[in-house]
């Protein structure tokens, strides 16, 4: 069975319509997507940044402080350090614990008194404080757990410490100051929010602050990998969660010259939640489409019915006069020149078939000349 015109008209141009329009809008959707992949990593990254050099500063005013006391404070009076300790403590609620000791270890005074007299040899604080300024990562706390307030959450600090010197420069001691490790989280959980985390992850991969499914544990995604090699990156990957999420690393945690705790920080973003805005941009553009295609189609079938019908017409008086029937006129066409002219020819056509045989001068001739 042979295609008609108007289908094969119809189908042509619908294919010549939605073909491009399907192909340019594919293009079109994929590249808003990946822009939006681009300006959410790029999005990302600048949060992570904000962050950590947020906590970075607020960490840096504390090193600077402990510091500064290694400078200025004197173990020759015992009891005045304790009282400018704990006037400090009382009045920065930041410093938990606070305390000088000898270069033996035994704590010689201490805000509230707290520790006074027992050893610290052992406390990695005090270790590294002897050598030079020192930042002691996340610990829960050993020596003072049993001298604070109970709470909901064992206790958990870090730590920084510096070396005390006499006017000879020769080291007579450690000055260490323990800070509540809620100050940080606390830092790193105001990110949290419309479907973005922040993960403040050890040198070890372990999440120190994150959301709680994934506290205290070792992670093995390419961003975590990353951190831990120092690589500044934003990548798309799926987490143990199996949920697909973008993120932005930060490798580093640090401000000026203070010592590093060997903090990465990593920020990401539910993939679907991220990408919410644009794919409804794309939907709608693909419902405009789709709405424009359907006009399109229903404006194509008219204009080849149009195209069409002219032609049926003359198809129909065609094969009447082909069967010897001359008793139907052809319409008259007039929707366009090669119809208005194939009209014609058949008006021709018919007229010649109805008019009577009128034999030629030379066929006259020959039937009126005698036989010789």
């Amino acid at each position: 069975m042979r295609i008609g015109i108007k289908t094969l008209i119809f189908v042509i141009g619908a294919l010549l319509m939605l073909v491009p329009a399907v192909v340019a809008g594919t293009m079109f959707t994929n590249a808003i997507q990946r822009r939006a992949e681009v300006a959410n990593s790029a999005r990302l990254r600048l949060l992570g940044e904000i962050v950590a050099d947020q906590l970075g500063r607020r960490m840096h005013e504390l090193w600077q402080d402990v510091e500064g006391m290694a400078r200025v404070v004197r173990l020759d009076n015992p009891e005045e350090v304790r009282r400018q300790l704990t006037l400090l403590s009382q009045v920065d609620r930041r410093y938990t614990w606070i305390g000088v000791t000898d270069v033996q270890g035994r704590v010689i005074a201490a805000s509230q008194g707290m520790l006074e007299g027992v050893s610290v040899t052992e406390r990695p604080w005090f270790r590294r404080g002897l050598n030079g300024p020192a930042a002691v990562d996340v610990h829960e706390a050993v020596l003072l757990a049993k001298l604070l307030p109970a709470t909901r959450e064992p206790r958990r600090f870090v730590d920084f410490s510096a070396p005390i010197r006499n006017d000879q420069g020769a080291v007579i001691g450690v000055i260490g100051a323990h800070f509540e490790w809620t100050m940080i989280r606390d830092i790193i959980q105001a990110v949290r929010g419309q479907g973005v985390d922040a993960l403040l992850v050890s040198r070890d991969r372990v999440v120190l602050s994150g959301p709680p499914e994934l506290q205290e544990t070792r992670l093995s995604e390419g961003s975590a990998v990353a951190a831990s090699q120092g690589a500044s990156i934003a990548l798309r990957e799926r987490w143990r969660d199996s949920k697909e999420y973008m993120a932005a690393v930060i490798p580093s945690i640090q401000f000026k010259d203070m010592p590093s705790f060997g903090w990465s920080l990593i920020v990401r973003a539910d993939l679907n939640t991220v990408l919410d805005p644009t794919r409804a941009i794309a939907q709608a553009f693909w419902l405009l489409l789709g709405g424009g295609a359907l006009v399109g189609l229903v404006l194509l079938y008219l204009f080849s019915a149009w195209l069409a019908k002219p032609l049926g017409r003359l198809v129909t008086v065609a094969e009447a006069l082909a069967s010897g029937r001359t008793d139907r006129p052809p319409h008259d066409e007039t929707r366009y020149e090669e119809a208005a002219r194939l009209s014609a020819a058949l008006v021709r056509l018919q007229t010649f078939s109805v008019r009577p045989y009128q034999p030629s001068r030379a066929e006259k001739e020959k039937t009126t000349t005698p036989a010789s």
